[in-house]
């Protein structure tokens, strides 16, 4: 017997498939010392990776889940795991501290570029043009030759939802040209329970907006949470023609009393349709990079045994990904 969500799957399958695609501070984390991680590996990438590269697109590691790694053993890491790139923080709490982008970025791309690999985006949190360390970051990302950097979040106050998302586009708006000075573009992150998590609240104002300085970096993850059936899949539709970064990250519905909450899992034990994502994805040409986030619980008795399981995570997850993108070419 056909289940509902297998009904509802199929016809948001049949019914998007008609769709076409329309034109003085704490010192940084790497100044940290982190215990030694193997040689980075040696060898020709096989053929999934090469199809990658073919494409334009880079598979890259989120520094997030490595946060007490230095850029040296950070980026041996990431060459270990198979990745193409990082997308490195560029936040309080991440591993080049916002106050200290001046020095401490160069620094750090130094020692990942020895390494042998380099930094493909940087993820900040920056909300607005007017912060004090929004020119320095970008500024330091444009002359780094850092083209994509994703922005933070703004929250609904549930109050004027029309009003709300208008305060955020105008901040939009001020980074942007603020990004545009410094030859770098912005990516906005659909994410559950802020503005833009559904795309189509924040479309409207994106769309006027310079589409070689401003798109979207977007995450199918928080697009299922939002719109589950079909909506996810016509906002990935809409995104398409100036989509800059993708995170890939899967999760799926569980009950807890009478709470349904998102259960965050690995790739391709939840409810992203990954080989309808990546086949849309292929279609629309997209080149850049796509970001690995594993937002699920990484068990481990001590530190080292939790970093050792995130890399095998990494490798997992990395492995899924690249393969759905591969069946598309096959």
């Amino acid at each position: 017997m056909l289940t509902r969500r297998a009904l509802m799957e199929a016809a948001g399958g049949a019914a998007v498939a008609a769709f076409a695609f329309a034109a003085p501070a704490a010192a940084s984390p790497f100044a940290r010392a982190a215990g030694p991680l193997g040689r980075a590996k040696e060898g020709t990438e096989d053929r999934v990776e090469e199809l990658a590269v073919d494409s334009g697109r880079r598979f890259c590691f989120f520094s997030k889940h490595l946060p007490d790694l230095n850029a040296s053993d950070l980026a041996s890491a990431v060459i270990d795991m198979g990745y193409d790139g990082i997308d490195l923080t560029v936040r309080p709490g991440g591993h080049v501290l916002p106050e200290r982008v001046t020095d401490d970025l160069p620094r750090a791309l130094d020692a990942i570029r020895a390494k042998g690999t380099s930094v493909a985006m940087i993820t900040t949190g920056l909300v607005s043009a007017s912060v004090p360390t929004a020119r320095p970051i970008l500024e330091a990302a444009g002359r780094a030759g850092i083209k994509l950097v994703k922005p933070g979040y703004w929250k609904y106050a549930l109050k004027d939802g029309r009003a709300e998302v208008a305060d955020m586009a105008r901040d939009v708006a001020g980074l942007a040209t603020l990004a545009h000075e410094h030859g770098v573009e912005l990516g906005v992150h659909n994410h559950t329970g802020y503005i833009g998590a559904s795309i189509w609240d924040l479309a409207p104002h994106i769309d006027p907006l310079d589409a070689r300085t401003v798109g979207y970096y977007f995450d199918p993850r928080h697009a299922v949470v939002e719109g589950g059936g079909i909506g996810w899949k016509t906002a990935t539709l809409l995104v398409a023609p100036r989509l800059k970064m993708i995170a890939v990250k899967d999760f799926y519905w569980e009950k807890q009393g009478r709470t349904w909450r998102a259960k965050s899992c690995p790739m391709g034990e939840g409810m992203v349709d990954w080989p309808w994502f990546a086949s849309t994805i292929v279609a629309s040409k997209f080149a850049g990079p796509i970001s690995v986030h594993f937002e699920y619980e990484i068990p481990g008795a001590t530190k080292a045994d939790v970093q050792r399981n995130i890399i095998a995570a990494g490798k997992r997850d990395l492995a899924f990904i690249r393969q759905r993108f591969a069946e598309v070419r096959s």
